[in-house]
């Protein structure tokens, strides 16, 4: 017996529309149309959507700020996002150095009194001294991250004698310890700009930032780097490669 064909379900322009901006960005980030988009009757085709479908899917990447749009020049990509992989443990200036040189602006580089939880996951007694780092990242003159950074003591002494200006703390911390670095355990979520953060990141109040949660520790295990990281959500990418466990 044949098989019922099941009726397509009639969706509303909006969902047609984001599912074409989806792939439009995906393809843009992938380094797609260097000399411009196609037409709007091109994708349309290409989508089988209307042009008015079409429309709204631009309209969301304009929003965006990832692409302009305008009469007689037609639609061009604004800019692109750099590529930040979570499958490797590395520093921002490693991450990008295909990108460009990253500068460092440093805000802070003295030894507090570690916060409760600080201390707790270095695995310090409460109220021991840190190391706190704050710097403003740049790549390719503009801001592109603002890092908060704990260090264990001993580590972070050594690490305040060294051009924080020009290098990755991993690549530090390395240097003066004589270890590895090891493993790190983090989370990713999306915050809002902070009006200070939106200062420093020239983004408006309230825009999506990026905020990355790490800790770091040496290859014998030991915890030694607690880094708060707020990354500019219209600069950078976050990719990984993921294997389904047997359970």
């Amino acid at each position: 017996m044949a098989l019922a064909v099941p009726l397509p379900i009639r969706r509303p322009r909006a969902d047609r529309a984001r599912q074409v901006a989806d792939v439009l960005r995906h393809q843009i980030h992938s380094g797609a149309y260097d000399d411009g988009l196609p037409t709007e009757q091109q994708l349309a085709s290409e989508f089988f959507v209307s042009r008015n479908t079409i429309r709204d899917a631009l309209a969301v990447l304009k929003n965006e700020g990832l692409i302009d749009r305008g009469p007689r020049v037609g639609t061009h990509v604004a800019q692109r996002k750099y590529d930040h992989g979570l499958d490797t443990l590395l520093g921002l200036k490693e991450t990008f150095k295909g990108y460009g040189d990253v500068r460092n602006e440093v805000r802070a580089a003295i030894t507090i009194a570690a916060p409760p939880s600080v201390a707790q996951r270095l695995q310090l007694a409460p109220g021991q001294q840190v190391v706190f780092i704050e710097r403003l990242r740049y790549l390719g003159g503009l801001p592109l991250s603002l890092d908060l950074t704990y260090l264990a003591p001993d580590v972070g002494a050594e690490i305040l004698a060294q051009p924080l200006e020009t290098n990755d703390v991993f690549e530090l911390i390395e240097q003066v310890s004589g270890h590895r670095l090891g493993s790190a355990g983090l989370a990713l979520e999306a915050i809002p700009a902070d009006p200070h953060s939106a200062a420093a990141l020239q983004v408006p109040d309230g825009a999506a930032l990026l905020m990355l949660e790490r800790l770091t520790s040496l290859d014998d295990g030991r915890p030694v780097d607690l880094e708060y990281i707020r990354m500019r959500g219209d600069r950078i990418t976050m990719r990984g490669s993921l294997v389904r466990s047997s359970t």
